[in-house]
């Protein structure tokens, strides 16, 4: 450690830095005092020659940020030489996202046996693997093999300079609610299933898809004559906080997938650092008990979505306390500062090892 900082850092990987989750967490390390190196290999299995070739220096840690599964064999091999720990982010698990999301191919055939083997190859070259929530920490635990002691969460959140608190838009009792998606139309989000509750819905409220994605044309054609349904394309990311805050309902994800059961998606954290009452899919990522601000319903429901939007729609008039129990819910569980504690914690597991 040198220069005063609590350490220096070196990303590895091609990776995105304004990716959200690699955002939020290099703000969260240059609060904490680690200074950032970035590495990023021309070709990634070739990583650890390049490095040596272009006298990477020697940091106090390796963090192999989100989605770099394929950067992990390069890295471990150089990090290994010089006794760097391996700090992992993946945020998905490859096997998960094939055989249990996409569906591509069944749990028990040679492919998805492969696959996991080479996951838990690339899982176990980690110091420290983090996890965005309980529902993926179990995952990486049960079906990955990792030891619970080489496991931590620290939440997505949200990027709170952009995501702000906002009063609800007064609008006259007989002026129509907005219910909000926002997404990218996969089968994880369950629009479809939007779709459906919107059809069936008898309240007089109005539902907005914003976005685009392989299932919106779909959508699109089922949607098609219903006045209360309406579509629109994608919105610059610096203009989404408005757009959230124009709206009084927001919707999460309602896909069926085992996967879709252990997601917290962006939008939902986004949605309650905005103050907006959230309806969800029922899932065990979401920490603490019931909370007015967030209302989980069963995955795949149309139904219950529909009843549900309608009786907050009756109801008004408590929207705006709604509002302020998904604020108050999102400070207590996805804040910067819980962010900053379970990210100082995890740094401190990995570097007494």
């Amino acid at each position: 450690m040198s220069d005063g900082a609590a350490g220096t850092v070196l990303w590895w990987g091609r990776f995105d830095p304004d990716y959200s989750r690699n955002r939020i967490l290099r703000q969260t390390l240059l609060r904490l005092g680690w200074k950032i190196k970035d590495f990023r290999p021309k070709i990634s299995p070739l990583g650890h020659l390049e490095a040596t070739l272009k006298g990477v220096k020697k940091p106090d840690l390796l963090w192999l940020p989100a989605f770099r599964q394929r950067d992990m064999a390069a890295a471990a091999k150089w990090a290994a030489r010089r006794g760097v720990p391996i700090l992992f982010d993946p945020m998905i698990s490859s096997y998960d996202k094939q055989v249990f999301e996409r569906r591509k191919f069944p749990e028990q055939s040679a492919p998805a046996r492969s696959l996991l083997a080479r996951e838990r190859k690339i899982f176990a070259a980690a110091d420290l693997v983090l996890a965005d929530t309980e529902g993926h920490a179990a995952f990486f635990r049960e079906t990955l093999n990792r030891p619970a002691d080489k496991v931590r969460v620290v939440a997505l959140g949200a990027e709170e300079g952009l995501f702000t608190p906002a009063p609800m838009a007064e609008k006259s009792p007989d002026a129509p609610l907005e219910v909000l998606f926002f997404g990218s139309f996969i089968g994880l989000q369950g629009p479809e299933i939007i779709i459906e509750a919107a059809k069936r819905c008898r309240a007089e409220v109005r539902w907005t898809m914003l976005g685009d994605g392989p299932l919106k044309e779909a959508c699109e054609a089922a949607a098609a004559g219903h006045p209360a349904i309406r579509f629109e394309g994608y919105l610059p990311y610096d203009q989404l906080p408005a757009r959230i805050h124009a709206a009084d309902i927001l919707l999460g994800v309602f896909g069926v997938s085992a996967k879709a059961e252990r997601v917290i998606p962006n939008k939902v954290y986004q949605a309650l650092a905005c103050g907006r009452p959230v309806i969800p899919r029922r899932s065990t990522a979401y920490p603490g008990g019931e909370t007015k601000g967030l209302l989980q319903i069963p995955e795949g429901d149309p139904d219950t979505l529909a009843e549900t939007v309608a009786g907050l729609a009756g109801n008004r008039h408590d929207l705006p306390a709604r509002g302020h129990a998904a604020e108050k819910y999102y400070a207590e569980n996805f804040s910067k500062d819980t962010i900053h504690a379970q990210l100082e914690e995890a740094l401190a597991l990995v570097l007494r090892r």
